[in-house]
């Protein structure tokens, strides 16, 4: 057992953790896109790879759902304490207790904005309630917000520091402020918000040679985001000229890209990864794999890209890369875990109907109002409005026109308008962040005169909402059914449910639901062509499939044992 005195901390071009030199030899998972029963899984690999550390985020929207009601559970057990009188019992199958377990340090990247390529960037969608919210900066509705959150993040975090036993440590002030920028007191409110709540490691920022110049903040370590060898020659000099001799990090060395709906599937040539991680490596400094493995955005958690186009993203955020068995020699690593068992099942062929017009009928009265309301200032969910999915508006045009004919006595033409609108995911990084609400945001009009008196349907599609989609009220799917519509099969698994992957063919774009469970979108103009269903998720016998489709339904959902996430392209 180390004597847990002076945690990491540098000196002159080394960090060292208590009286050793330290090399950081990290990767990211992000808990929340993963299964919780595959953590350990996921974690095991990383330490056969010879890595020491995790670094993770903390997305403060998933876990504050609502303003002052938080969730710690499940795929969300950061860490979770069971309180029992007058004891606090922990839970070691929590995630950061577990890395611990398997022997890896840990540096929390707790935000309150973590971009992550997760919707508005990890902050919740009701901040956005207020029409003169100002995100990531020191405006009152803003940091009273964060000062809630953390307040019930950091005491959950702080015990788990290095000088208490735990293993964090280091902590990230925010992330990548330097490329945004807005505000020059917000980087040391977030620094001091952190340490006046007791926590008490090292301190680091986060930022792209761009943006490294502005996102430095007196006492706190400044690291590195990097792809490319050019950057990579830059690195030194970049960060001597910041903060003079000190420990050299990167952060996030990319092994990847993202990918967004109608583009091709983004990956790095393995060879000049592997490369570039070496020379880093050899250069001496300490490393972090962005990402190690990206899991999935399960839900409707992904964000976007909107700079000259909006672009959002794919339901996958990654694959493992296996290449990194490769390197990391320096202590002979544990064997990695077997690799996980991937089935192809029997084709599922939809069986019954219910169309979006039918649905509505069977969820709570809509909300009532004379303009149309945005999605995250309607009224539901406790006043916090709505995060995810879709949202309907429904209004009657009233046609002026004279009817003739069988007509008694006058006639008026009413017609039916619904517009359904999709959050394809609020963009995740850039300047636009406080201009992300979704739905209707203004006046529709007809003739320049402003339609009134609106029915609007929230659709967030949440288990509570599929479990309202009774039985009895589905019908067997028409010759022509009409759209949006629900769909409704079973998937046959047998002793020993596995992870699979589904393929759409013939569907053009929706949402996936097993056994209540929400796979993520998929989207006929790609790249991704097949949603990931872990094995955990399935029951032995027959299991629920739901499919929401928009636009046109095929006659089966057809299962592989290999992903396909579209045709590929070398990110440059």
């Amino acid at each position: 057992m180390l004597n847990r005195r002076l945690g990491l901390r540098t000196k002159g071009p080394d960090f060292m953790l208590e009286d050793s030199t330290f090399q950081i030899f990290g990767g990211s998972i992000h808990y929340f896109r993963v299964p919780r029963e595959y953590w350990r899984d996921r974690l095991l690999k990383m330490k056969a790879c010879g890595l020491n550390t995790l670094t993770t985020y903390v997305p403060w929207n998933l876990h504050e759902p609502e303003r002052g009601k938080f969730n710690f559970s499940g795929n969300l057990d950061l860490e979770y304490v069971v309180l029992v009188l007058p004891y606090l019992v922990r839970d070691r199958k929590a995630f950061i207790q577990l890395a611990a377990k398997i022997g890896l340090w840990v540096i929390l990247r707790p935000g309150p904005y973590i971009c992550s390529e997760i919707d508005l960037g990890g902050l919740p969608s009701w901040l956005l309630q207020d029409p003169n919210m100002k995100l990531r900066t020191t405006y009152r509705g803003f940091t009273k917000a964060v000062d809630l959150y953390f307040d019930h993040l950091m005491s959950r975090v702080v015990p788990l520091q290095y000088k208490y036993g735990g293993p964090i440590i280091a902590v990230q002030v925010e992330n990548e402020y330097g490329s945004y920028n807005k505000d020059r007191a917000y980087m040391p409110y977030i620094k001091k918000a952190l340490e006046d709540r007791g926590i008490i490691e090292m301190l680091l920022t986060s930022d792209n040679k761009d943006g490294l110049q502005k996102g430095v903040v007196d006492g706190v370590l400044a690291t590195i985001n990097l792809q490319s060898q050019q950057e990579l020659k830059e690195l030194n000099s970049v960060l001597l000229s910041v903060q003079g001799i000190q420990p050299k990090m990167v952060m996030e060395y990319w092994t990847g890209w993202f990918d967004s709906w109608g583009g091709s599937h983004n990956i790095l040539d393995s060879s000049e990864v592997l490369q570039t991680v070496s020379d880093i490596i050899k250069a001496g400094s300490s490393i972090n794999l962005y990402m190690f493995h990206g899991g999935t955005n399960f839900g409707f958690i992904n964000g976007a890209m909107h700079f000259n186009d909006y672009k959002a993203d794919v339901t996958s955020y990654g694959k493992y890369p296996n290449w990194f068995f490769l390197f990391l020699p320096s202590i002979p690593p544990p064997p990695p875990p077997e690799l996980t068992l991937k089935m192809i099942y029997e084709p599922m062929r939809p069986s019954f109907y219910l169309s979006l017009w039918d649905a509505i009928l069977l969820l709570d009265d809509p909300v009532q109002s004379e303009i149309p309301i945005n999605m995250e200032n309607l009224p539901v969910n406790n006043g916090n409005g709505q995060a995810f999915g879709y949202i309907l508006y429904e209004t009657t045009i009233f046609s002026s026109g004279v009817l003739s004919g069988l007509v008694r006595d006058r006639g008026q033409g009413h017609t039916m308008l619904r517009i359904l609108v999709e959050n394809r995911g609020r963009v995740n990084y850039g300047d636009n962040i406080d201009t992300q609400r979704k739905g209707l945001i203004g006046n529709l009009y007809l003739d320049n005169n402003p339609l009134k008196n609106f029915k609007i349907y929230s659709l967030d599609m949440t288990k509570p909402f599929l479990q309202r989609l009774i039985m009895d009220k589905w019908s067997f799917i028409p010759k022509e059914p009409s759209f949006p519509a629900f769909f409704l099969g079973a998937l046959s698994v047998g002793i020993y449910p596995s992870d699979t992957f589904l393929k759409l063919e013939g569907w053009v774009k929706g949402v996936v639901f097993v056994n209540d469970q929400n796979l993520g979108r998929y989207w006929n103009i790609g790249p991704q062509e097949t949603l990931y269903l872990p094995g955990v998720w399935l029951e032995k016998g027959l299991n629920k499939v739901i499919i929401f489709e928009e636009t046109m339904a095929g006659s089966v959902v057809q299962s592989t044992d290999t992903p396909y996430l579209g045709r590929n392209h070398y990110v440059n």
